[in-house]
């Protein structure tokens, strides 16, 4: 006998609870859906899904995770293609699936070939100027894509977008990633620093990744070269790049994603005092860009994500025999 299919949807917005609504009906499933984040306090709202699906906003500790296992969770989609603010060692050990959604790589790789632009024209000066009233040409002349090599670290389905794209713009594209795919011009990690105008990073974030750019990776691109990160903070070591910026042994970053940004992005802050160690100095740097963690946030990616969240649902309830 089929049974009814439940999900409790943790920290869900305004938009996406339209879309999973409209969505839940067309599956023929129920969906609770609860505004705030999972939590130790609110994981009891889960009573009785065997599935749950939560953002990536918030952490799921081993403590969080056992909460939700004596509610009754089997199951846990979490809205986002990286799974690292989830503790999987602890899911694995409490007998939790975990399942993360795919989405169109296109939002996140149209956001970094802006931010590459943005970055190669100044356009951080030139707003500011413009906002003071000031209109006489920036000192800094801008470069052209086409005159430029870029780096492209990750060659998953995202990398891959952005390398398509960068195809339009006439520039030389160098590649590195433990898995070559047919199309790419791979290098070694070493050669794709030294020879690339910008490095873009397209990684997911593993004990093996955090910090691959550091002190040492720095110093080895060239002094005008620009580090674009729209993956995760914590592959660059943000104390080393403030200071290869500071000692101008780069030309300047865009980052979408910053390391220690909980608490901060998607959070307003505008009456607070933000105490993370480096994001005031980025972002009085003319040469940096630092947007809170928003290249996917299209609305294309919305429907993916709620759509993929219940097909990861329903067919973990099919493995069980439930559908």
């Amino acid at each position: 006998m089929q049974e009814k299919i439940d999900i409790t949807v943790f920290g869900c917005e305004r938009d996406e609870a339209a879309v999973f609504r409209k969505l839940s009906s067309e599956y023929g499933i129920t969906v609770s859906l609860i505004e705030d984040a999972v939590s130790e306090h609110n994981a009891k709202l889960a009573d009785g899904c065997q599935c749950v699906s939560v953002s990536h906003k918030a952490e799921l500790s081993e403590q969080l995770l056992l909460a939700l296992k004596h509610a009754g969770v089997k199951y846990i989609s979490t809205r986002s293609i990286g799974f690292n603010h989830i503790d999987i060692q602890a899911a694995g050990l409490l007998g939790i699936v975990v399942g993360t959604v795919e989405y169109s790589p296109g939002s996140v790789a149209d956001y970094t070939v802006m931010l590459m632009l943005m970055l190669m024209r100044g356009t951080k000066s030139i707003l500011r100027e413009t906002q003071r009233q000031n209109y006489c040409l920036n000192d800094l002349r801008g470069k052209e894509l086409q005159d430029l090599t870029v780096g492209v670290l990750g060659t998953g389905r995202i990398g891959q977008a952005v390398m398509e794209r960068l195809e339009g713009f006439g520039c030389k594209v160098l590649a590195y990633d433990r898995n070559h795919k047919a199309g790419a011009n791979y290098v070694s990690f070493c050669e794709l620093l030294k020879s690339s105008d910008i490095v873009t990073l397209h990684v997911p974030l593993a004990e093996d990744t955090r910090h691959m750019i550091g002190r040492e990776q720095l110093e080895m691109m060239k002094r005008e070269a620009l580090l674009i990160n729209t993956a995760r903070g914590a592959l660059v070591d943000t104390a080393a790049l403030v200071a290869a910026l500071k000692e101008q042994k780069i030309g300047g970053a865009a980052l979408d994603v910053l390391e220690g940004e909980e608490g901060i992005f998607y959070h307003e802050c505008t009456q607070k005092t933000i105490g993370h160690p480096y994001l005031s100095a980025l972002q009085k740097m003319p040469n940096v860009i630092v947007t809170p963690h928003t290249a996917y946030h299209t609305d294309r990616v919305l429907v993916d994500t709620v759509s993929n969240t219940i097909r990861n649902c329903l067919n973990f309830e099919r493995s069980l025999g439930n559908v």
